[in-house]
């Protein structure tokens, strides 16, 4: 378990961090990223650490650090978390969002969960081992990372493509995974193995410009674009069982029941039906291509007919799919009105990760001695994270931490980029102790 001071510096950091407020908003010039790096290397730095800092865009920071292996053919390991938050609205709040309040146990703000609370207990994990001496035979890295939440452009992607000897490790551990789901055989401990791809996409519909006193027979880009959106939507691409899924379901020793309907693509969606909202959104989202408008931007005054819109669309693609079949499948929503559709797409397919691997039998030790009766299970990130900058690298690269059973799937599940998010101690201790037992376990 977890030593009480350590949590408290693990909470403390967090805290600060949450306070930094590093929004990133998808603009080059949102995020301030180097407001935690500098805190960071402050921490990190009372340890004679050596830090790394760079900044390949004003305030766009990241931090590395490094404990040297004293064998070079031994497997190297990066702790990663980033350091950016998503924008928040206030008014759905209990708190403040940038507070960093500790109330009941639980620290609020965003990015509690997603995923400051990781980046945080890595670094006092790390420090903590290079303040004991820690002399492994691997190399230990720790990347505190700018701009995950905007496609990574000026954090992993860059660091990969310009700086890969400061960053890249045999093995990667970043977010999320570890929340502990109760079965009748024991605790399950989810490992994201796998994440989906993006294949976002923006959309523009044209018409013709009008007086908007005089809408009859007009060809309004917006109306058009409403039923676009409305398509979108509805449209219900067919379940998909592949192999991380099924591995997952396996593992999860569910009643067979449940086992057959989530292993049948033709029975989850009476499935999903039943199950709690947030479950309910997962199991959706690892067995189908998600489809999601987000951002619509239309007209110029109140009294001129639109003759343009732009659609942004967030489409997930799962594992074995390509960008050519979600396309397919957009124009296939699209049905009539893909003509009048000019589509623009970025395609970046998913990743995964093998489970034989020494990091996997490492957690899996690990983890049995900090959780009890507990074993892992592969599973499927559905959003993105840096983890595929780093798989296409050549690393393995899974998404874990150890979360405490105070904080409910259900809650877990819809705090990301949610209202209210938190995180409590339990679960920030859990994690430090974790990182270091790992990094012991498998570099020493």
């Amino acid at each position: 378990m977890a030593d009480t001071d350590v949590t408290a510096e693990t909470t403390d950091l967090l805290q600060q961090m949450i306070r930094n407020a590093c929004v990133n908003d998808g603009q080059v010039a949102s995020g301030g990223e180097v407001r935690s790096v500098d805190l960071l290397e402050q921490y990190l730095g009372t340890s004679g650490l050596e830090v790394e800092k760079y900044e390949p865009q004003p305030g766009r920071g990241s931090l590395v650090a490094r404990i040297e292996g004293t064998d070079p053919t031994a497997p190297s390991l990066l702790l990663m978390g980033h350091t950016d938050v998503v924008p928040v609205n206030p008014d759905g709040w209990t708190q403040d969002p940038f507070s960093g309040d500790l109330i009941d146990g639980f620290v609020w703000g965003r990015g509690a969960v997603d995923m400051l609370n990781i980046t945080a207990s890595q670094a006092v994990a790390f420090k903590h081992l290079a303040d004991s001496g820690f002399k492994p035979k691997g190399t230990l890295i720790y990347l505190a990372v700018a701009d995950e939440e905007a496609l990574g452009t000026w954090g992993a992607k860059w660091l990969i493509e310009h700086e890969r000897d400061a960053v890249y490790a045999d093995y990667v551990i970043t977010e999320s995974g570890g929340y502990q789901m109760p079965t009748a055989d024991g605790v399950k401990l989810p490992v994201l193995t796998a994440e989906k791809g993006t294949f976002w996409s923006k959309l523009k519909i044209r018409g013709t410009p009008g007086h908007g006193s005089q809408p009859f027979r007009t060809d309004n880009a917006l109306v058009t674009a409403a039923e676009v959106v409305r398509r979108i939507s509805a449209y219900q691409p067919d379940g998909m069982i592949h192999e991380v899924w099924r591995q997952f379901v396996e593992g999860m020793a569910y009643p067979e029941e449940i086992t057959k309907a989530f292993l049948d693509p033709d029975g989850l969606r009476d499935a999903l039906s039943e199950l709690p909202l947030g479950m309910s959104r997962l199991v959706h989202a690892c067995t189908h291509t998600t489809f999601a408008p987000t951002v619509m931007h239309a007209g110029t005054k109140t009294n001129v007919i639109p003759d343009l819109v732009e659609l942004e669309i967030d489409i997930r693609t799962l594992p074995g799919q390509d960008g050519a079949s979600a396309r397919a499948m957009l124009e296939e929503a699209l049905g009539d009105l893909a003509d009048r559709v000019e589509i623009e797409s970025n395609d970046d397919p998913a990743t995964e990760s093998a489970i034989d691997t020494p990091l996997w039998d490492s957690l899996s030790r690990v983890t049995s001695k900090l959780v009890k009766d507990s074993a892992l299970v592969p599973f499927l990130m559905v959003g993105g994270t840096d983890n595929r900058f780093f798989r296409r690298a050549g690393s393995v690269g899974y998404g874990f931490a150890l979360f405490s059973r105070r904080l409910a799937f259900e809650d877990y599940a819809t705090m990301f980029h949610g209202n209210d998010e938190r995180v409590d101690q339990e679960s920030l201790g859990l994690s430090e102790v974790l990182w270091e037992a790992v990094a012991r376990d498998l570099l020493e």
